[in-house]
């Protein structure tokens, strides 16, 4: 039987081995941890994830969540192991120790919360999700602020949520209509309608505190006149004990396509004219208080995909090994010869080894991002801060929109790999497919995440971020070349990285243009670009590590491990570039028919 969820040797090799996560160990804030320490930890979230929460998956995915009269119930089966997460602390183990949380590193949570992910998302979400509202009160909120609210929501016994879109105000949040009113007690009077909340509503916890953004009556249109507030939904009094309900409604729950546990909610604020909010931060200082959020939520997006992608290739991985279908190519000719395992089969290897690129790529650049923020934070010298704070900036479109997207892809594989029994709800990969879909979709489309990289950080300090990224790819790329076994992928993968540069400079230019919307128009192609390059890298990176471990006399039993390395950089490298400069190819064309085409030409009148 294949491992479940995610390959554990696999994670250790890009914790301990390409990323060298005993220097991180090295910070300060980490002197109560060790490496002894951190697989003890993982350890124990992979037995936790596949004993008590994966059984949960499909129950609750089955069940559903409950709407009845403003109140929002979950499936029963998630109430018990719910509470297991909140007694071990897993959902705030990298959130500062001042905080309420455990202060483990990065890289560690990251492992941790694949695994959680994988088993079931929506459960962890439910006793995650309010670290992001406790990091901005942390951050923006008073001591008051603070006092009341950031230990409760860290520790899980209350939940968190962010109240930002509505019906007429979804990608254009400037556009919002909620208003707030000034009181004289120094609190607002909120009014309005949010949709697609994510735990706004459910049974889990006694109280939820909610971020939102709001108008203040008289402020500027647009993103520069919003605020945000903190609205609980029970008043919290000072000793700390729960006070009257506030006038905030769950009005109703959305029937999804996928992530069915998940109470995702329609609220209503101020229903009875009774809704009262408390600034958070400065007025008209809201969306860059939100943003502060917004971005762990898009790299926490990404991870979702990454996880939804490893469970699924793992699925299929180990049902290749076990069903038994057809006759050997090599034996076709034969009707006496026995049937084989599909793994055998050239297309079925193809397939595996296409999912396997992706995964162990995309999990070598999600655990190399969160190298990065944990050196943004600590590292010593203001240079160095900067410098991995650039490069987080920079990737985390990438991270959101190219892990969402090819970790869905992965997931559909999968499903070709069961053939028609994986259309069924007999086997998890179907339930995968559907729960991945929306990674592609909230926190920011993927036109969204282009037109971010393209708009805002393509130019970062002038281009010169950007062309630090590429530096680095180049430092794996000549230390690659003086491996004579990884020489040839990495001349390949220098082709695609020069290539790149070349459109980066195209594509700026052009956006910087009057053809300004042409460029845009190619902005997602340009991102799936980078991405396709960064896996490369990714696992270019791993080829190199696991070919010095070769060279250094590994331990037989590694020796399968590190030629898989290599053999899948080969793969990706070999097949997969050549498409990517195909896609840089065509955005060197600059075709501008999407933009040309008249309204009615789309058809469908």
């Amino acid at each position: 039987m294949a491992q479940l969820l995610a390959d554990r040797r696999d994670v250790d090799f890009v914790i301990w081995e390409q990323l060298n996560g005993e220097d991180l160990l090295k910070f300060d804030a980490y002197k109560e941890f060790n490496r002894k320490t951190c697989d003890m930890i993982i350890t124990e979230a992979r037995k936790l994830a596949i004993n008590e929460i994966l059984p949960t998956l499909q129950e609750s995915d089955e069940k559903g969540v409950v709407f009845e009269k403003g109140t929002v119930k979950v499936a029963e089966c998630l109430h018990r192991v719910h509470k297991l997460l909140l007694e071990g602390e897993w959902g705030n183990l990298a959130v500062p120790t001042e905080m309420g949380g455990q202060g483990a590193p990065g890289l560690v949570a990251t492992a941790t919360a694949e695994y959680f992910m994988a088993a079931n998302w929506a459960l962890y979400a439910y006793a995650a999700m309010g670290n992001g509202t406790a990091e901005m009160i942390e951050k923006y909120g008073t001591d008051e602020q603070r006092k009341k609210y950031v230990k409760r929501l860290v520790s899980g016994e209350w939940g968190g949520t962010m109240l930002l879109t509505e019906a007429s105000a979804g990608t254009d949040v400037g556009a919002l209509t909620t208003t707030a009113v000034r009181n004289s007690d120094g609190t607002y009077s909120l009014s309005g309608n949010k949709i697609f909340i994510t735990n706004g509503e459910h049974d889990l916890c006694e109280n939820i505190i909610h971020p939102v953004l709001a108008r203040i009556e008289g402020d500027p249109a647009g993103t520069r006149g919003i605020s945000i507030f903190i609205v609980p939904k029970f008043f919290v009094n000072d000793d700390g004990s729960l006070g009257e309900r506030n006038d905030i409604v769950c009005t109703g729950t959305e029937e999804k396509m996928g992530i069915h546990a998940s109470a995702t909610c329609s609220m209503a604020l101020g229903t009875r004219g009774k809704c009262i909010g408390y600034l958070l931060g400065e007025e008209c200082k809201g969306m860059k208080i939100m943003f502060n959020m917004m971005n762990g939520a898009r790299m926490g997006t990404g991870l979702q995909g990454l996880a939804y992608a490893s469970a699924s290739y793992m699925l299929a991985v180990n049902y290749a090994r076990e069903r038994i279908q057809s006759r050997d190519l090599g034996d076709f000719a034969n009707p006496e010869a026995p049937s084989v395992a599909i793994i055998n089969h050239p297309d079925v290897r193809r397939n595996l080894l296409w999912m396997k690129s992706y995964v162990d790529g995309m999990r070598s650049f999600f655990y190399y991002m969160a190298s990065c923020r944990t050196k943004a934070l600590l590292a010593e010298s203001e240079a160095d801060r900067e410098k991995f704070n650039d490069m987080f900036e920079l990737l985390t479109p990438l991270i959101k929109d190219y892990l969402s997207v090819h970790g869905h892809e992965v997931c559909i594989q999968a499903l070709q790999v069961y053939a028609g029994a994986g259309y069924c709800k007999d086997y998890p990969v179907e339930q995968y497919a559907r729960d991945c879909k929306i990674t592609s979709i909230f926190e920011g489309t993927s036109g969204v995440q282009a037109m971010d990289l393209l708009g805002r950080k393509l130019g970062m300090k002038k281009g010169q971020v950007f062309i630090n990224f590429l530096t680095e790819i180049h430092s794996t790329i000549s230390a690659a070349k003086e491996t004579e076994a990884l020489k040839a992928m990495a001349v390949k993968l220098e082709t695609a990285v020069n290539r790149l540069g070349e459109i980066a400079m195209h594509m700026g230019k052009n956006a910087m243009s009057l053809k300004f919307k042409t460029a845009f128009a190619h902005s997602w192609p340009f991102l799936e670009t980078v991405g396709d390059v960064i896996m490369g890298w990714m696992l270019l990176w791993r080829a190199l590590t696991a070919s010095g471990r070769l060279s250094a006399g590994a331990k037989k039993k590694d020796m399968i491990f590190y030629n898989a390395q290599i053999k899948t950089a080969e793969f990706f490298i070999s097949t997969m570039i050549p498409v990517t400069l195909g896609k840089m190819d065509a955005i060197q064309g600059f075709c501008s028919a999407a933009i040309e085409i008249e309204d009615d030409g789309f058809g469908g009148l």
